[in-house]
């Protein structure tokens, strides 16, 4: 139940074609919806006290103008389909409700258009004309809204041939092995969008203020273009449902995504989100296994990796996309073009896109946060943190405004290049106190958050290219462990739960040379259930690996603690590192307890 001082929820539902005769499951539009389910979909929300409220209500409500009424629903409905007008627009007027209507402006205007559509190939005679559009427009019922020109369709997106959103991607052209410079990105955006408003305003009299993105993808560099065309409203396609503060710009509100035909119970289940957060399964990955100089054998090694996942099904993967050949715990490297590191292969943008297209499962960008290791020696050691403490990884000094420059724009170009889910920042983002020792002295909360702060700084950086990104952080066992020892780190659980959406736990009982791991692991599940909400946020990762002797844990060993962790209330973990090649931890064992099939969830 929301607090009476809090705006209400908004739930912002997106439907696409409506027909008389949908399969409930494998149809060949997963997207369409039968008129008799969108018709108890609607008698469902009026009988319940929701109330379908209206683009202007939202932002009457972001200006401070009017308060949202109880359980607010906005409906919306992409693609502009000619069932748009036949299906919906009449039950619009019998309900009196308002929605926004999308259309991508291309598809009505091109005669010859011929647009891949599920597993049919449609012309502009399955979409709403023109009249039609302006016919709804009047009716003062619908918003119409620009899906874009021709921006629904994917674009070379790397040298391995995969297709990507076209508006959150630099195209790769293979005549000259270069990809899109962001001049050329910002411009091809804004005059893809421009051309958009320019045919709404000329057939209906009124510019678009909504842009809805194709697929939902959208970052911070089409938000400004939109923006700057007039439109000020922008659509996401993410699952929670959000509070619209006062003064809160209205960019990238998140819909929930209406597919397989959903029966009303479905639609219950969705609006109706328990209050506990969802239970998370992770796998770690090495970019590292996959890259190979055969082309052949690194082929053979993704397939591998693929295949793999696709049977665990975890919910995220985080993946390596950085190199570390010397194997110092610092970045030589990375696996994606950028312009201040070396780039080993063109690799991660592949494997991430293919671990979601083909495995399902969402991907978190693996990076460290200082421990860079450039490639100039004169700049790394001008750069360097000034007095490392003795045997500590290589890092970058954090208060040096050129270092952090550089760190950024790593991640600006790492999301330019790259589809991604999340930024999961590596283990090296800490500061002994002898390390800066004038930064915050005796304060390691003060100097706690000055990483944290850091970090979300990058996150905003990579969130130029690729929006509404999640994280995560590792935290080593000891500040939770032996509270006293977040001076020597520069970490703290409370502040790691308030700033990120996980905290990866470093619950590895041989690296800290347990050798009683359940009593360990025990002892830390205590530790962190006295923070309030940090087993809601907390991934508990462990080791497969016995790096003191160099040994593997045993098959067998590895799940059965993670099933003692489960009767100890963790409710998120998973592990590191997964050998794909090797089958390990072997996937007979290891799949009971994390592939997301075999317990509750809910998709992101």
């Amino acid at each position: 139940m929301a607090n009476a001082d809090e705006p209400p929820l908004l739930t912002i539902l997106a439907y696409h074609d409506i027909r008389d005769q949908v399969a409930d499951s494998g149809d060949a539009d997963p997207y369409a919806i039968s008129t008799e389910r969108l018709v108890a979909h609607f008698d469902w929300l009026s009988e319940n006290e929701f109330n379908v409220i209206s683009l202007d209500q939202i932002i009457a409500a972001s200006e401070g103008r009017e308060v949202l009424p109880e359980n607010p629903v906005l409906l919306t409905f992409d693609d502009g389909l000619k069932s748009t007008y036949t299906k919906l627009f009449p039950l619009l007027k019998a309900y009196d409700y308002p929605a926004v209507v999308a259309v991508v402006t291309d598809w009505i205007e091109n005669p010859e258009i011929q647009v891949e559509y599920g597993a049919e190939q449609l012309t502009t005679e399955a979409f709403v004309t023109w009249e039609q559009v302006r016919e709804m427009n009047d009716s003062g019922l619908v918003e119409i809204a620009s899906h874009s020109h021709n921006l629904h369709q994917g674009v070379l997106g790397n040298p391995q041939g995969n297709t990507m959103a076209s508006a959150v991607t630099r195209k790769y052209n293979e005549e000259n092995g270069q990809y899109e410079s962001d001049d050329s990105y910002q411009q091809r955006i804004r005059d893809d969008l421009a051309r958009s408003v320019e045919l709404i305003e000329a057939h209906t009299g009124i510019a678009p203020r909504t842009m809805v993105w194709p697929y939902g993808a959208y970052n911070q560099v089409g938000n400004e273009q939109a923006i700057s065309v007039g439109m000020p409203i922008t659509f996401g396609l993410q699952n929670p449902p959000q509070q619209l503060e006062e003064g809160m710009p209205l960019l990238g509100l998140q819909r929930y995504l209406i597919s397989d035909n959903p029966t009303l119970a479905d639609l219950v289940g969705t609006i109706r989100l328990p209050s506990t957060p969802p239970t998370r399964r992770i796998v770690q990955l090495d970019l590292d296994y996959v890259y190979d100089e055969d082309p052949e054998q690194q082929q053979r090694n993704l397939d591998a990796l693929i295949s793999r996942m696709h049977h665990l099904k975890p919910d995220y993967v985080f993946l390596q996309a950085f190199a570390d050949p010397d194997g110092d715990d610092a970045a030589d490297a990375v696996y994606f073009p950028n312009r201040h590191l070396p780039m080993r292969a063109d690799l991660f943008s592949r494997v991430a896109w293919q671990l979601y297209t083909r495995a399902g499962v969402q991907v978190f960008a693996w990076m460290p946060v200082l421990a860079w290791q450039l490639p100039d020696l004169d700049q790394r050691h001008a750069l360097a943190l000034p007095n490392p403490e003795s045997g500590e990884v290589f890092r970058l000094d954090p208060t040096n405004p050129e270092a952090r420059r550089i760190i950024n724009e790593i991640y600006e170009d790492l999301t330019a290049a790259s589809w991604l889910s999340g930024l999961h920042f590596h283990d090296d983002a800490l500061l002994r106190e002898t390390e800066l020792p004038a930064l915050y002295p005796g304060n390691p909360e003060a100097r706690s958050q000055y990483l944290i702060d850091f970090t979300l700084e990058l996150k905003r950086s990579a969130e130029r290219n690729r929006s509404a990104l999640k994280t995560s952080r590792n935290l080593y066992p000891m500040p939770v462990l032996e509270p006293e020892s977040r001076a020597w780190f520069a970490q703290d659980i409370d502040q790691f739960v308030s700033a990120y959406d996980y905290t990866a736990l470093m619950a590895m009982p041989w690296f800290e040379g347990s050798d009683a791991p359940k009593q360990w692991l025990e002892e830390l599940a205590d530790a962190v259930r006295r923070h309030p909400g940090a087993m809601d946020k907390t991934i508990f990762q462990l080791q497969t690996v016995d790096w003191r002797s160099g040994s593997r844990v045993p098959g067998d060993r590895l799940p059965e603690l993670l099933r003692f962790l489960e009767t100890k209330g963790v409710r998120h973990f998973g592990y590191y590192p997964d050998d794909f090649i090797l089958d390990m931890p072997p996937l007979s064992s290891i799949q009971q307890v994390i592939s997301r099939n075999n317990f509750p969830y809910l998709k992101d």
